[in-house]
C-alpha cells in the first residue's frame, strides 16, 4: 500500500488540477500501486516501481488531463494503455465515464482485467488488439467521444492510432513530451488527412520532478477516410508525413 506520506502527495499534487481525491479512492490507488508492482515481476509493466515514481509519473501525469476532458464525455479510449495510463487513473476520479482500455499484448490484458476486478470498477472494457485492427471495426471506429495516448509513438502515429476511434466534434488528448512542437510541425498533414485540428497544447512540469510534458488537444472536425487507420505496421514503417 502507499504510505501516508505518498498519498498525501498525491491527493495534494491533484488538488493542483482541481482534482478532490477522497479516502476511497486514494484507497484505490494504493491498490493499483500494489498489483503494478506485484504484476510487473512477472511481466514487463514499467521501469518505475518506486512509491514517488509511481504517483508522479503514474498517477498525476494521467490526472493531468482531466481538467481537459470535456464534462459531457460519455465514453472514452485509451490507446496502447501498457499498465493502465491514463484510462484507469482516469476512471477512478471519474465513475460515469465509460473507459476502453486498448493494448496489444494479451499478457498485459490479464492484468488489466485483474486490476479493473480489485479496484471494483464498473464499465471499464478492455479489448486486446491493434489500433489499426479495431480502428476499422465498426464496434469502435467514430464511436468514443475522447481518445488519449501517453507517448506511445511519434505524433504522426499516434495520430493514424487514435482520430480513427473518435466521434466527429470529439477529443483526442496526446500526452507527449516537451519535443511535442516539433511533433506538430510534422503532423500537419496527417491532421489534414484524418480530419483533426489542433485546439490547444497545455505545457506542464510533473511535480516534484523536472519532467516536462505537453498535452495536445485535437479535435476531430471531419470524418476520418475509409482508407485509414491503413494496415497493421504501416502507420509506423510509413507515417503520414
Amino acid at each position: 500500500m502507499l504510505s501516508e506520506r505518498y498519498i498525501k502527495m498525491l491527493t495534494e499534487e491533484a488538488a493542483s488540477f482541481d482534482i478532490q481525491i477522497s479516502n476511497k479512492q486514494a484507497d484505490k490507488f494504493s491498490l493499483y500501486a500494489d498489483l503494478l508492482v506485484q504484476w510487473n515481476e512477472k511481466i514487463n509493466l514499467t521501469a518505475i516501481t518506486d512509491e514517488e515514481g509511481i504517483v508522479i509519473k503514474h498517477f498525476l501525469d494521467s490526472l493531468s488531463i482531466i481538467p481537459y476532458i470535456p464534462g459531457d464525455t460519455k465514453n472514452l479510449i485509451d490507446v496502447g494503455t501498457g499498465a493502465g495510463f491514463p484510462g484507469i487513473p482516469i476512471k477512478i476520479i471519474n465513475d460515469r465515464i465509460k473507459v476502453t482500455l486498448l493494448d496489444s499484448l494479451e499478457k498485459r490484458i490479464k492484468y488489466l482485467n485483474e486490476v479493473i476486478n480489485r479496484l471494483e470498477l464498473k464499465d471499464v472494457y478492455t479489448v486486446h488488439g491493434r489500433a489499426e485492427d479495431f480502428g476499422v471495426d465498426k464496434k469502435y471506429r467514430e464511436q468514443f467521444d475522447a481518445a488519449a495516448a501517453r507517448a506511445v509513438a511519434s505524433l504522426p502515429v499516434l495520430l493514424e492510432y487514435c482520430l480513427p476511434f473518435v466521434k466527429t466534434g470529439g477529443l483526442f488528448i496526446a500526452m507527449k513530451g516537451p519535443d511535442a512542437k516539433n511533433e506538430l510541425i510534422e503532423s500537419k498533414k496527417a491532421l489534414d488527412i484524418l480530419g483533426g485540428e489542433v485546439l490547444d497544447i497545455k505545457e506542464l512540469t510533473l511535480p516534484y520532478s523536472d519532467n516536462k510534458r505537453c498535452i495536445i488537444l485535437i479535435k476531430k472536425c471531419r470524418h476520418t477516410p475509409t482508407s485509414y487507420p491503413r494496415k497493421s505496421g504501416k502507420p509506423t514503417k510509413q507515417p503520414i508525413k
